[in-house]
């Protein structure tokens, strides 16, 4: 597939992110960021968020008793 180049600005923060994901995925800033507009264009990562979240809720009590145990025992915090 032919290539081309985009040019933005972003924060300086944004920037280093973007470089150290990109890094731990092993892929190019290029490549991630494509794959990042693949997945917002295809619906993924709106599918992904909504999954989490039902998943969030049908297990919110879990959570909820594993940290107030935590707590209860001077842990830390559950996420």
């Amino acid at each position: 597939m032919r290539k081309t180049q985009l040019g933005a600005r972003v924060d300086e923060d944004v920037a280093e992110l973007a470089k150290k994901r990109a890094a731990d995925l092993g892929l190019s800033i290029g490549d991630y960021l494509a794959r990042l507009v693949q997945d917002d264009a295809s619906g993924l990562r709106a599918r992904s968020v909504e999954a989490a979240a039902r998943f969030l809720a049908e297990h919110q009590a879990i959570f909820d008793e594993a940290e107030e145990t935590q707590q209860a025992t001077g842990g830390a915090r559950a996420a």
